[in-house]
């Protein structure tokens, strides 16, 4: 009777077979699994990267574009209004009055032309020509008007 004895199963970590060959142990330690995990997570990681740098890139470019657009939109404002005011006839008056020299009937123009000191200005230029800077500064210290 001893020879059908019944034992029971345990399920513990001694008694479960493993082999022992060499990709076995290789893939079962957690050194690998942690290596293999981070190039895998360097794998996704780069190509991330990269793409949101091109991304940023692509986004400063858009900023730049719609800057130049409201650039340019504010200028072609500008220049419609000087056109609308080019065309009206208080411009076309203006023009005729200053560089045709034109006046409206009844109307008396006086011209103030500005009076010209040439006398000072060529003494100036005289008395800086003619005397060295050593006779300017002897004069400046040691001699008074």
């Amino acid at each position: 009777m001893e020879k059908h004895k019944i034992h029971p199963r345990v399920l513990s970590a001694g008694q479960i077979p493993r082999p022992n060959n060499f990709f076995y142990r290789i893939f079962s330690s957690q050194r690998f699994l942690a290596i293999v995990g981070l190039v895998f997570l360097l794998l996704i990681v780069f190509p991330l990267a990269k793409t949101y740098t091109q991304k940023r890139l692509v986004e400063k470019e858009i900023a730049d574009v719609k800057r130049e657009i409201s650039d340019f939109e504010s200028t072609n404002s500008e220049l419609k209004d000087m056109i609308t005011y080019l065309e009206s006839d208080q411009s076309l008056e203006e023009q005729a009055r200053l560089n045709l020299n034109l006046k409206k009937p009844d109307e008396k123009v006086i011209v103030i032309e500005a009076a010209k000191n040439t006398s000072t200005t060529n003494e100036i230029n005289k008395t800086t020509i003619s005397e060295s800077n050593f006779t300017k500064w002897w004069r400046y210290f040691f001699k008074s008007n």
